[in-house]
This record gives structure tokens, sequence and C-alpha cells, in this order.
């Protein structure tokens, strides 16, 4: 953690909420879109891959989890520190960081639309384009989503997923190649950060921890490093 929660004026309710963001949200707000067993809960698979694990899980963390997901599926292990058990796969490992809103000029920008339903097609071509992470046909489903359009066409985007109580998670930011530079993220993240205050939460937000551009435009909002986490993805036995 290279900023504890004492200096970014966090309460220690609302550190343990953001260090179990995941879980907190499929038996909080997210708790209609939960699927839950045991010590593990998840989200379907057409909304999102996102699993959560009970604070302080014991060992029979693994079986709940198999159980969930099914035998051969693909985990992400986030909130586990233990190792997966003899027959457990660990594919992809790596380090990502949380950001929370400290000084976001959250305004909403006159160009920016919300995006429903029939939208999802677009969002779902923009997101295959520039892989800012999971989005899926009910992702939506998750939060509100804004966007930018050019002539009809779905340049950029951005909205919320997770959602602790208190807190929103802010995702799939991503503009389109050609138009990148011009500012369109800075103006997407503002407006659904002013979404989100003005329904009562904080914005908070994750990146992978060497998008070494993404966190630079990130703190130039008004995002500050709260912590850094390692996150894996492991493959449970058939």
């Amino acid at each position: 953690m290279t900023e504890s929660a004492t200096e970014l004026s966090l309460s220690q309710d609302d550190a343990y909420l953001l260090d179990h963001a995941a879980w907190a949200s499929l038996t909080g707000p997210h708790a209609h879109l939960a699927e839950v067993r045991g010590q593990a809960a998840r989200y379907p698979a057409d909304v999102s891959p996102f699993i959560g694990v009970a604070p302080d899980p014991d060992e029979r963390v693994w079986a709940d989890l198999a159980a969930l997901a099914g035998p051969g599926a693909f985990v992400p292990l986030t909130g586990v520190e233990a190792a997966p058990p003899d027959g457990w796969e660990v594919l992809e490992a790596g380090e990502g960081v949380q950001m929370v809103d400290t000084a976001v000029a959250a305004q909403w920008h006159p160009d920016v639309v919300r995006l429903g339903p029939g939208d999802v097609p677009d969002m779902l071509a923009l997101t295959a384009r520039t892989k800012p992470g999971p989005f899926l046909p009910r992702t939506i489903e998750m939060g509100t989503y804004l966007g930018l359009r050019d002539q009809g066409a779905l340049v950029a985007l951005a909205g919320q997923r997770l959602h602790p109580p208190g807190w929103v998670e802010i995702s799939a930011v991503c503009t389109d190649a050609a138009y990148r530079g011009r500012g369109l993220a800075t103006r997407l993240v503002q407006s659904v950060a002013a979404d989100i205050r003005d329904a009562g939460s904080r914005p908070f937000l994750h990146a992978v921890g060497t998008n070494v551009n993404a966190i630079r435009l990130y703190q130039s909002i008004g995002f500050t490093l709260r912590r850094r986490a390692r996150f894996s993805v492991a493959r449970i036995p058939r």
C-alpha cells in the first residue's frame, strides 16, 4: 500500500469495504445480482466475471468457489491470500492499483449521453476494440453508463461497476483510438463521478499496475492511489 487509509481520510469501515469491494458489493447493493455459495459470491456469467470472497475465509472457500463456478472454470482470485490447493492451475498474475476520489471536479458535461440496453451492441463493439477490461452483454445492469457519440457512432464510454455500500467503482473507461487525446475520458469520468456523488456515494476505481498512462490520467483528474494488490486467475480442476 503506497498511501494509508488514514492519509486518504477514510474511516476503518470504508477501508474494510474497499479491501473487499466485490464481496461487499455482492452482499450489499448488488445482492439482487448475486449467486452465493458459502463463503463465495459471484455475478451471473453474462454480467461480470468478478467473484467475491468473504473476509478472512477458511479452507472451505475453495470448495465453495468450485461449486459456484463449476469444474474447469476460470476464477479471478481477489481477497484470497492463501495459495490455491493442489489441482488448481494459476494461469495469470499481476498487480493492480485501487484509487479513490480525493479532488475530482465532478461535473456533468452537456455532450455526454446516458446509455441504455439499446446501446449495448455499440458498447460491446467499442470495448472489444479498446479492451478496458471485461464488458459483457449484461454488464450495463451493474450501474449507469455514459457515452460520447460522433455523428451517431459511439466513440467513448465509462460507467459504474462494483458498488460497496457508500462507494461506486468507475469502470470501462475507454476511447476509440481515432479520438484519443481530446479529453473525452476526462469528461466522461467527471460526469460519472457527478452521478455517483449525486446519489450520495463516493467514486473509486481500479487500474492495472503497469498501465502508467491510465494511472497518471486518473491522478490528474483527482484520484489518489490508495493501495496496490496482487491479482491472479486460476482454473478450477476438472
